[in-house]
């Protein structure tokens, strides 16, 4: 089997051809230059959006291996099931220590553009961490274009190449309120986390349905353009991580599909604004080692003072579209969510 960051570029390359005509993930306002952190996909990838793994065994939609709901836990995973929403399928992982006497927090991960389930999975590592903090796993699948390619209808910015403007929105919600009625959830803790587009459709349903949420993390993936446009009926606690040599969603915002989208800070001042934070974006003085190829605490920790909700910046110096994450990357991002229920 070759290694899954080969794997990943092998994928991004790929899908030069086909995904560039369309505009989807063309960095608009510049290149951002190459990615020294050896994110080989990024410099490949001019014209797609993503890619990771996007050629995982062809999945789309539900994953067989894993058996159905109506049978109970089943396949090779005895804790993985399959379930339905809005005739859609999504997966979700129950840890052993699921007790339906006791509430459980709750995360949906979104993948990106031309990723899926699995991949974004294994990219971050999130099944094992379900199992060893406890925490149920929600591992929806968006709706495939016509290149044959997984996406989720988040913004006008991405990722809707066929104008099809599926409502995803809807869609999330009702896997939301569907594992509630399965499953005893805490819903002070229900999170949500994504990657490039399910970055962005991390921050809609943010947006959206902050009733639901406690907390989001967005990996290159921004909120809308139009602060306008982003409505929350609560403070959300937000967390934005991008490689500030980004050159498919560029660190400093720039144009997809020919439509404006804005940087990493942008996104956080938006946010700051939305849960009521103070105006200034400071550094923490604090650094973590999130790449095993960048050298040393790569990544700078920023953030807005927040009374409710929270909005920080962990942006990764040196990294593009694909950090080479350490195995703690899950456990570092969802203690983050973890520290912010609400209230």
């Amino acid at each position: 089997m070759m290694p899954v960051r080969f794997a990943r570029s092998l994928a991004v390359f790929m899908l030069v051809g086909v995904v560039a005509a369309s505009g989807c993930g063309t960095s608009g306002g510049g290149g951002g230059g190459s990615d020294t952190g050896g994110d080989g996909g990024d410099a490949a990838a001019t014209g797609s959006e993503g890619g990771a793994a996007s050629f995982d065994s062809g999945m789309s939609g539900s994953d067989a291996a894993d058996g159905s709901d109506a049978g109970g836990f089943g396949g090779s995973d005895a804790g993985t099931l399959t379930r339905s929403v809005d005739m859609r399928p999504y997966r979700i992982v129950v840890p052993k220590s699921y007790s339906p006497g006791k509430p459980m927090p709750m995360l949906l991960l979104l993948h990106g553009y031309s990723e899926t389930s699995s991949s974004i999975d294994t990219y971050f590592g999130t099944t094992a961490l379900a199992e060893k903090k406890g925490f149920l796993l929600v591992l929806p699948e968006g709706n495939t274009d016509h290149f044959g390619l997984q996406y989720w209808n988040s913004d006008d910015a991405c990722c809707d190449l066929d104008g099809k403007q599926p409502d995803d929105v809807k869609y999330l919600h009702d896997v939301i309120l569907d594992v509630k009625s399965a499953y005893n959830v805490d819903g002070k803790r229900v999170y949500a986390a994504g990657h490039s587009n399910g970055g962005f459709m991390s921050h809609r349903m943010a947006c959206d349905h902050a009733e639901e949420l406690a907390g989001i993390m967005a990996l290159s993936g921004v909120v809308w353009k139009d602060a306008a446009k982003c409505n929350p009926s609560a403070p959300v606690a937000i967390l934005q991580v991008h490689g500030d040599l980004d050159t498919l969603i560029l660190y400093n915002g720039g144009l997809n599909q020919g439509v404006p989208y804005p940087g990493a800070a942008e996104t956080i001042a938006t946010w700051s604004t939305k849960n009521g934070c103070d105006a200034t974006l400071s550094d923490t003085g604090k650094t973590l080692d999130l790449d095993t190829v960048l050298f040393g605490a790569e990544t700078k920790i920023e953030s807005h003072a927040c009374t409710k909700g929270a909005a920080e910046l962990w942006t990764v110096s040196g990294a593009g579209h694909f950090p080479t994450f350490a195995s703690t990357w899950a456990e570092t991002f969802y203690a983050f969510l973890d520290a912010h229920p609400k209230p």
